[in-house]
């Protein structure tokens, strides 16, 4: 099989590509290159596509012996992930840009790319795992055994025919430390490499000041939840909800208790706090359905909704016609706090991914 082998620099990556090669498959590795102004190597575990991480890349498919190229898709990266990220935050949405990646540059504009050029499949280092389970005998995505790294939620939003032509050598590690472990014996210079993490396109970890300086500012009212005025902000784009730190309230709440965001409303400008139990809610309506399998209504399964937040108990009450549409709803087992528009909701057979979509609102 000819497979193309996206390499970020990381060890991740490099012990994938080498597995793949090791397999038998011919194989070909391919370096993205995400931002328009690459810095010339990280800070710690930060940044994005720099030329260090090029490099790295580099000197691993030399090691592994397969080829080795760079593309260029910061533009599409820009367009498809970075301006989605603002737009979202914008309308008073929280956006995960992992997913969004995952969906339209990993497995959209790259597997494109594969497609003409004639490769059968693409491999990543992302730990998760395809197994032939599905229906019909039909590869179905899993959770990878090393649940501490498990990316099977911002994998999700791929679908079936992206996993049908995936890779993903690593999902059956166990830990990191194994993972490290086979690069050294392989020889791979990454093997000690730090892990990346947060947002890479806002390498100094300033979520609020890479929105303001691209949104701007826009003043408005912060209001308890009977509609009093307690502060002031800069943004409604500065605030997700659950949030509690950096509300800049002026007037604490009368029983001394901490409020937390409970409503953002660009249109007005108005975020409103209050109270933690105004967050808990039982049951999540989402849209932009992708299913993997058919969904039925009563069906029993579990619900995620952050890329590392725990897997809750629930019951499908509404589901999309056929494999893909636009409307599903589910009661959870146990409120859950923090659900905000614009999350991404995975649904779970055990370890074996249903269907992806994105948070509307709570009920």
């Amino acid at each position: 099989m000819k497979v193309l082998a996206a390499m970020s620099g990381g060890v991740d990556s490099a012990v994938a590509a080498a597995r793949a090669a090791d397999a038998g498959h011919e194989v070909v590795g391919v370096h993205m290159a995400l931002s328009k102004n690459r810095d010339q190597s990280r800070t710690g575990s930060r940044g994005c596509c720099t030329v260090e991480d090029a490099s790295d890349a580099r000197r691993a498919a030399d090691r592994i012996g397969i080829p080795y190229y760079v593309w260029d898709l910061s533009d599409d990266f820009h367009d498809l992930v970075v301006e989605d990220f603002l737009s979202e935050y914008a309308a008073g949405r929280t956006p995960n840009p992992c997913v969004r990646c995952n969906e339209r540059i990993k497995f959209a504009s790259l597997m494109e790319r594969a497609t003409l050029l004639g490769f059968d499949a693409v491999c990543t280092g992302h730990y998760a795992s395809i197994r032939a389970d599905g229906p019909d005998g039909a590869p179905s995505l899993h959770r990878s055994r090393n649940m501490d790294k498990d990316q099977s939620y911002v994998l999700a939003v791929m679908g079936p025919e992206a996993v049908r032509r995936s890779v993903f050598p690593l999902g059956e590690f166990e830990t990191k430390e194994e993972v490290r472990a086979e690069a050294r014996a392989r020889g791979l210079g990454v093997s000690t490499k730090p892990d990346s993490y947060d947002i890479c396109f806002v390498a100094d970890g300033d979520t609020r000041g890479f929105l303001e300086r691209n949104l701007g500012e826009a003043p408005g009212e912060i209001l308890d939840e009977a509609g009093a005025v307690v502060g002031s902000h800069r943004g409604t784009h500065g605030f997700t909800i659950g949030q509690r730190k950096g509300l800049g309230i002026e007037h604490p709440a009368p029983d001394g208790a901490p409020r937390y965001v409970v409503d953002i409303d660009p249109t007005s400008r108005q975020v409103v706090v209050g109270a933690a139990e105004l967050l808990s809610t039982r049951e999540l309506i989402a849209g932009d359905v992708v299913s993997f399998e058919p969904l039925e209504v009563g069906r029993r399964v579990t619900a995620q909704i952050r890329a590392h937040g725990e897997a809750t108990p629930a019951t499908i009450l509404e589901a999309p016609a056929g494999g893909q549409d636009s409307s599903l709803r589910v009661q959870l087992e146990t409120p859950i706090r923090g659900v905000a528009p614009g999350q991404t909701l995975v649904l779970y057979d055990e370890d074996r991914v249903l269907a992806a979509a994105t948070l509307e609102r709570r009920a």
